[in-house]
């Protein structure tokens, strides 16, 4: 186990029919962070939710085409997060982003291996 750093998550919530240049937006975004060089990034497929709108949507309800909700994790130092957002503001059209502050570490048997945040 790595010594736990400061970093800062950022949560993106969309919807898994949202786009960018016509690709998923879920995946411009964790290629827009993988090409920024940031730590990580993952996206979680919600099978219920709602947004804005308090429209439901769900897996669930085979009678309605769903927007089910996504959410897009990243994960990197402040420093880098902030640097990175510009880029991310000009990916999503509407979406809730929120940024939090974390304490992080690398666990594991290749925990030795992994750069810092």
């Amino acid at each position: 186990m790595t010594p736990p750093e400061e970093a800062v998550l950022v949560r993106m919530f969309i919807g898994e029919t949202d786009r960018h240049r016509g690709h998923p937006l879920y995946r411009a975004i964790v290629e827009a962070a993988r090409s920024a060089g940031l730590a990580g990034a993952t996206v979680l497929h919600g099978p219920v939710g709602y947004g804005q709108t308090g429209h439901i949507h769900s897996e669930l309800d085979v009678d309605a085409p769903g927007n089910l909700p996504m959410v897009v994790e990243i994960i990197d130092s402040e420093e880098r997060v902030q640097a990175f957002l510009p880029r991310l503001d000009g990916l999503i059209g509407s979406g809730l982003v929120t940024i939090e502050k974390v304490r992080a570490f690398h666990c594991g048997r290749r925990a030795a291996e992994q750069p810092s945040l």
